[in-house]
C-alpha cells in the first residue's frame, strides 16, 4: 500500500472519530448541534469516493453508518417516530458514498483513457516525424541520384570531346619542351603547361570513375594484403610529409569477396586524405576490427589521423562531387570512394572533431575463410 494511501485513510478514520466523539458528547438537549454534526459525516465520505472510488465512498459510509448508528438507537432511542429523519440519514450517507465514488471512479477512468490516447497521440507524431525524416533523406538520395545520371550523361560527351584533345596538346608540348634546355624560361612554361594538362586528364578521369564506372570484377581477396599495399605504396609520401604511418593486424585473416583493384583506389583516396590533412609530427593509424555479432560477420577498417578536423558543416558536403576545400582537389575523390565502397554492400562513415583529428570508418561484409 502506497504512503499517500495510508495517510489518507488515517486522515479519514481521524476525522469519523472526531465528529462520533462530539455527537456522543454533546448533550441531547442541544439539537442544532447534533444536526451540525450529522451533516459533518459526509465530508469524509465525499473524501474517500474522491480518493479511493466507489469501494471508497461506500465502505466510508459504511463505517459511518456504524459510528452513527449507536448515538442514535441509544441516546435518541425511544422517540422512533420523532427521529425517523435520523435513520434516514444513515440511508443517505450511504447513497452519497456510492454514488459519488461511482462518478469519481468513471471521471478516474477516463482521465487514464485520455492520457492513453494522448501517448498514443505522442508515439504516432514521433513515427510520423521518423517517416517524415526518412522520406526527407531518400528523397535527398533521389536528387543525388539525378545529379549522378546527368553526370553520366556528360561523360559520355566530354570523354570525346576532351580527352582527345587533351593527349594532343600534352604530346605537342613534349615535343616543344625537347627543343628547349632547363635553363630557357620557356621550358618552364611548357612544363606549366604539361602539369596542368595531366590535371585536367585527372579531373575527366574522376568524373568518369564517378559517374560510369566499370563492372566490378568480385573474388577473394586478403584484407590486410591489400592494406599493406597501400601502407607500401604511401610510405615514401608519409616520410615526405614526417607524418608516422601505422599499419595494425587484425586479430585474425579477412577475407573479402571484393574487386581488389577498386578497394586499393578506395583505400588509395582516404589514406592520400589523410596524410595531406595531417601536419608534421603527427600520425595516421590503419586498423581493422572484427564484428562478429550482425549476419553478414562485418569487418570495420578505421583510418584514424591527428589532423586538424573537420568543420561539422563541411562534415556533411564531403562526399558531394566536386566539393572540396583543397587549392586543386577535384572533389571527386571522397565521393568515388564512397560509391566503390557502397558497391561492395559496404558503408563508409567520418567522425571528427576540431582539433582532435579524424576516423573514417569503412565496414565491409567479410568472408571466413573455408577449412581445408
Amino acid at each position: 500500500m502506497e504512503r499517500s494511501t495510508i495517510t489518507r485513510s488515517f486522515l479519514l478514520l481521524s476525522f469519523i472519530v472526531a465528529i462520533s466523539l462530539l455527537h456522543y458528547l454533546t448533550p441531547l438537549h442541544l439539537p442544532y448541534l447534533h444536526d451540525i454534526f450529522q451533516r459533518l459525516y459526509y465530508l469524509p465520505i465525499i473524501l474517500a469516493a474522491l480518493w479511493f472510488g466507489f469501494r471508497g465512498g461506500l465502505v466510508c459510509s459504511i463505517v459511518v453508518s456504524f459510528a452513527y448508528a449507536p448515538h442514535v438507537l441509544f441516546q435518541w432511542g425511544g422517540e422512533l417516530t420523532l427521529e425517523m429523519e435520523k435513520y434516514l440519514e444513515i440511508i443517505l450517507y450511504n447513497i452519497v458514498g456510492g454514488v459519488t465514488g461511482i462518478l469519481s471512479q468513471r471521471e478516474r477512468e477516463r482521465a487514464v483513457e485520455l492520457q492513453k490516447t494522448a501517448r498514443g497521440l505522442e508515439e504516432s507524431y514521433q513515427k510520423l516525424q521518423q517517416q517524415s525524416e526518412r522520406i526527407m533523406a531518400i528523397e535527398e538520395q533521389l536528387r543525388r541520384s539525378e545529379r549522378l545520371s546527368t553526370l553520366g550523361e556528360m561523360a559520355a560527351v566530354l570523354a570525346h570531346e576532351i580527352r582527345n584533345p587533351l593527349g594532343s596538346i600534352r604530346g605537342t608540348a613534349e615535343i616543344l619542351r625537347d627543343d628547349y634546355p632547363p635553363a630557357d624560361p620557356k621550358h618552364e612554361f611548357i612544363e606549366i603547361q604539361i602539369k596542368e594538362t595531366e590535371r585536367l586528364n585527372r579531373v575527366v578521369e574522376g568524373f568518369l570513375n564517378m559517374a560510369r564506372p566499370q563492372p566490378a570484377e568480385m573474388q577473394a581477396c586478403s584484407l590486410q594484403e591489400e592494406l599493406e599495399t597501400i601502407a607500401t605504396l604511401t610510405a615514401a609520401d608519409a616520410k615526405k610529409r614526417q607524418v608516422t604511418l601505422v599499419l595494425e593486424r587484425p586479430a585474425e585473416p579477412v577475407v573479402l569477396t571484393a574487386d581488389g583493384e577498386k578497394l586499393r583506389q578506395a583505400f588509395l583516396n582516404i589514406v592520400i586524405n589523410a596524410l595531406q590533412a595531417t601536419p608534421p609530427g603527427g600520425s595516421l593509424t590503419i586498423s581493422t576490427e572484427l564484428r562478429g555479432e550482425q549476419a553478414p560477420e562485418m569487418c570495420e577498417i578505421r583510418f584514424r589521423d591527428t589532423g586538424p578536423g573537420i568543420d561539422p558543416e563541411m562534415l556533411e558536403k564531403i562526399f558531394e562531387p566536386f566539393y572540396t576545400t583543397k587549392t586543386y582537389g577535384t572533389g571527386l575523390g571522397l565521393a568515388v570512394t564512397k560509391k566503390i565502397i557502397e558497391s561492395h554492400r559496404g558503408m563508409l562513415q567520418v567522425e571528427s572533431e576540431l582539433g582532435k583529428g579524424t576516423m573514417v570508418k569503412v565496414s565491409l561484409p567479410m568472408e571466413r575463410p573455408k577449412a581445408a
